[in-house]
């Protein structure tokens, strides 16, 4: 069963609108989650603001937020001026651009949202936008109210619905080119590459979601379970460490001869 939209309102381009329900197509809800008590006592601990300088708690009606404009100095903003330059409205999904989808570097994806149609009667402008965004391989571009935050959405045509990503703004995406711009242009072994490509493809297989499993959730809830019934968990086993060479000197090619001999006394992966 599909769980609860947690927003609804309406999609709107040019004078065509529809209304929309959205839910987060991610969930954390599987995580194991902790509370932190007083190991005392057993009772839960509350988090509260105290003043920096007093240690005093501060009442919810005394904080305020400030930005810094020097040592110990900061210019106070209440809440009603930050809203001021926030959207009008909060519940309208205006497309107002359209890019190719190949544009958008996947460093501004930030989180995806299932976006639905919200009733019978609006399905089919819902059904005719995403139809067009499939054929001209466009993505729409909005802006929204979201997580109390204005922010940029990408809408992207997927099978019978839309897939609304919330963006990163700009100021938030560092650029590569600091960080890969350094890495020397020394040009690759064909040797080498050829014997790499097949360690590749000797582990190569289908895309399942087990992939993407975290198996410390499982092991968590082992040790739960066992302190449940009173047991003590099993510590966990030390991984060795790695042996430190004499030399930093490292044949790549030894180590793809090694690599080539491993894989072939593994079981061969399913091709794709």
């Amino acid at each position: 069963m599909a769980p609860r939209s947690f927003w609804k309102g309406y999609l709107k381009l040019s004078l065509v609108t529809c209304p929309v329900a959205m839910t987060p197509a991610t969930t954390e809800n599987a995580k194991v989650k902790f509370h932190t008590l007083n190991r005392q006592t057993g009772n839960r601990i509350t988090t509260q603001y105290v003043d920096a300088v007093t240690n005093k708690p501060v009442a919810d009606e005394d904080e305020v937020k400030g930005y810094p404009r020097g040592e110990d100095d900061y210019v106070m903003l209440e809440d009603d001026e930050i809203d001021a330059v926030a959207l009008d409205s909060t519940r309208t999904i205006d497309i107002e651009t359209f890019v190719p989808k190949e544009d958008i570097g996947w460093i501004y994806y930030d989180k995806p949202h299932f976006l639905v149609p919200d009733d019978e009667v609006g399905e089919e402008a819902f059904s005719v936008i995403r139809d067009a965004m499939a054929e001209t391989g466009k993505v729409g571009i909005s802006r929204l109210v979201m997580y109390r935050r204005e922010r940029a959405v990408m809408l992207e045509a997927r099978d019978k619905g839309i897939i609304l990503w919330t963006l990163h703004y700009g100021d938030e995406v560092r650029d590569e080119d600091a960080y890969f711009g350094g890495i020397g242009e020394k040009k690759v072994d064909t040797k080498e590459l050829t014997m790499i490509k097949k360690v590749i493809g000797e582990r190569t297989q289908d895309w399942t979601p087990k992939f993407a499993e975290d198996p410390v959730q499982d092991k968590l809830l082992d040790i739960i379970e066992a302190k449940k019934k009173g047991r003590k968990a099993k510590p966990k086993k030390k991984a060795e460490q790695p042996q430190e060479s004499g030399s930093n000197v490292i044949s790549i090619m030894d180590a793809l001869k090694k690599s080539l001999e491993a894989e072939g006394e593994k079981k061969p992966a399913k091709k794709r």
